[in-house]
């Protein structure tokens, strides 16, 4: 008899979210394209449910040049026309333009830190933070680190980056492990740990 796996309370029930949960959320991102990907996906999630974000997720990559900073960055208005005119993905201008002020000030960074992975990673000092929540009600929406890197990215030209954003992104490439402990991922993205993923 084939045991279920136990997963982590929010993705239950649909097989893209679990896939995604499964695969990638919380595995430690180092490649500065997809650390940019996450960037534009969470700040169009703003005011929706991140299943609504992945459900979209082929068209944004088709839509924003397969997440290139340099090609989003140089986007002028007949692209953001075009833009908002595309039904696969969230019609909303200024989450659009958002993601064009965000590859500039995302292009800055590089600039200035060689990589944007090392700017972000030193704020937990290259290592994931390992959490152990025991249930789904015990994540916080945002922390104390999240407050402090929101408004490094504010500062640094960035929008669409509060500390709840922030703190999703956090979670998303790995910069923590929000994976609860009765979760079967929570021991194999420990594991990762200093590993990371390309």
């Amino acid at each position: 008899m084939k045991t279920e796996l136990v997963r982590c309370q929010w993705c239950q029930g649909d097989e893209l979210y679990m896939r995604y949960h499964d695969e990638e959320w919380g595995v430690p991102l180092h490649e500065d394209r997809k650390l940019f990907e996450f960037i534009v996906l969470e700040g169009a999630q703003a005011g929706l449910s991140w299943i609504t974000v992945l459900r979209k997720r082929q068209e944004y990559k088709q839509a924003f040049d397969n997440f290139d900073f340099n090609e989003v960055a140089g986007y002028g208005e007949s692209k953001i026309k075009n833009l908002l005119n595309n039904p696969g993905i969230i019609r909303n201008e200024l989450k659009i333009r958002s993601a064009v002020r965000n590859a500039k000030a995302f292009i800055e960074i590089r600039k200035e830190f060689g990589a944007f992975n090392n700017y972000i990673w030193r704020f937990v000092d290259g290592e994931p933070i390992q959490n152990h929540w025991k249930k789904l009600s015990q994540l916080p929406a945002k922390t104390p680190l999240s407050d402090k890197i929101s408004k490094d990215l504010k500062q640094r030209g960035f929008n669409f980056v509060g500390s709840t954003i922030t703190y999703a992104h956090m979670q998303a490439t790995g910069m923590v492990n929000d994976h609860t402990t009765d979760c079967f991922r929570h021991k194999e993205v420990k594991a990762l740990a200093g590993r990371g993923s390309d």
